[in-house]
């Protein structure tokens, strides 16, 4: 299935999905993540991450169509996950998606 999005006349709009989760590890949350970015359409240009000396996790795709970001709060056991984009179909991709893993999700 083709997800790839052609970019005319792109509107100044920013369509973001944000949400705690819960329900794995960190490897895992990063693999969902990719998966779910893959499966909507983004296309991804970089992608920096920071594991803490102690503990918790943030990182950050940059993609063609806006940003990703993960943090992760090792003392709550708990992720912040924030996307945004310029385009609504792929960002409901994205969530649709991503719900399909059973995670533990509250959206903000």
């Amino acid at each position: 299935m083709d997800t790839k999005v052609e970019y005319k006349n792109v509107k100044a709009e920013i369509y973001n999905y944000r949400c705690w989760a819960k329900g794995c590890d960190v490897d895992r949350m990063l693999e969902i993540i990719n998966e779910s970015l893959e499966y909507s359409g983004y296309n991804v240009l970089e992608f920096v991450d920071y594991k803490f000396p102690v503990k918790g996790y943030t990182s950050m795709w940059l993609l063609a169509e806006s940003h990703m970001a993960l943090h992760y709060f090792a003392d709550e056991d708990k992720y912040y996950l924030e996307l945004s984009g310029c385009c609504e179909l792929m960002s409901k991709k994205f969530k649709e998606h991503i719900q399909i893993y059973k995670l533990e999700i509250e959206e903000i």
